[in-house]
């Protein structure tokens, strides 16, 4: 017990730390409100909220609010940058108005999603302990910050230039991305509410040429922002490219496609059909599935 109290607890520091780092990095060439940088003051603000919330969710042990904070994070990091941020530039328009929508459209189907099935079972050893609880909503804290990185560098910088090829190539990198990731959620919400598909796997539409079509959407769209972001940014701001890299890493390699797997593994293992889907269709990018 102890051992893992003092792994979370430094797990705890790195990821204040990460949070920190970036917060000074994309701060460099930033505009400034009360002499602090506005790109560091939304992420402080991105912890300070999700602290926040945690304290009733502890107390109630309920994750209901976890993924609508995290949207709500994100609406008010960016609605924090455009108004502490003079004189926003189309690219800036632009960039907002593309995370406000996408953070709403997720914000809302994930609260949704979880009201109606009563629990995320994620959180079941997780909620009764507060130190991992905390620990979660930390993270889900820094998430937000690295995800959403490129897109305040857009919003903050003291640079602005006009949108050129690149930037109107990441436009329609979003577009794309955002249309496969609401595409498949809606593909797979029809799916889980037909009766007949009870305790099945989706292996239609976009999910028969991808295991994960809604995360490569997700992947597509940041990629997009972070090419948006790329022409203005200056020195240190440029740390803020691993954004796409971080959700790279993050649903592929922690909590999203390796989680998702194992509770599959463990429900449908054995079964047939979904050795064959494993086996013949693209873990991330969508592709037709291999001939049997």
């Amino acid at each position: 017990m102890k051992r893992d109290k003092k792994s979370i607890s430094i797990a705890l520091v790195i990821t204040i730390a990460l949070g920190v780092l970036m917060a000074w990095a994309g701060g460099q060439n930033s505009v400034q409100a009360m002499n602090i940088a506005v790109f560091s003051l939304c992420c402080y603000f991105a912890f300070a909220l999700n602290w926040l919330v945690f304290i009733p969710s502890n107390m109630a042990q309920t994750e209901h609010y976890y993924d609508l904070t995290g949207s709500i994070t994100y609406i008010s990091m960016i609605l924090l940058a455009v108004v502490l941020s003079p004189g926003l530039d189309p690219r800036g328009k632009i960039v907002a108005l593309m995370v406000l929508v996408w953070a709403v459209r997720l914000g809302s189907f994930l609260f949704v999603r979880i009201k109606q099935d009563g629990r995320d079972d994620r959180f079941d050893e997780i909620k009764v302990n507060p130190v991992r609880f905390f620990f979660a909503w930390t993270v889900q804290a820094l998430w937000t910050i690295m995800t959403a990185a490129c897109a305040l560098v857009i919003l903050t910088a003291d640079k602005q230039a006009p949108l050129e090829a690149i930037g109107r190539i990441g436009i329609l990198l979003w577009i794309v991305g955002f249309l496969i990731e609401v595409i498949a959620d809606a593909q797979k919400r029809a799916f889980k509410k037909d009766s007949r598909h009870k305790g099945r796997f989706i292996q239609t539409g976009l999910w028969s040429w991808s295991q994960h079509p809604n995360y490569f959407g997700e992947i597509t769209l940041w990629t997009g922002v972070a090419l948006m972001a790329l022409p203005i940014m200056q020195g240190w701001q440029h740390l803020a490219l691993i954004s796409p890299l971080f959700v790279v890493l993050l649903l592929t390699r922690l909590s999203g496609i390796p989680m998702l797997r194992h509770k599959a593994e463990a429900r449908w293992g054995d079964d047939v059909d979904y050795k064959k889907y494993r086996a013949n269709t693209s873990t991330l990018f969508p592709m037709p599935p291999k001939k049997q």
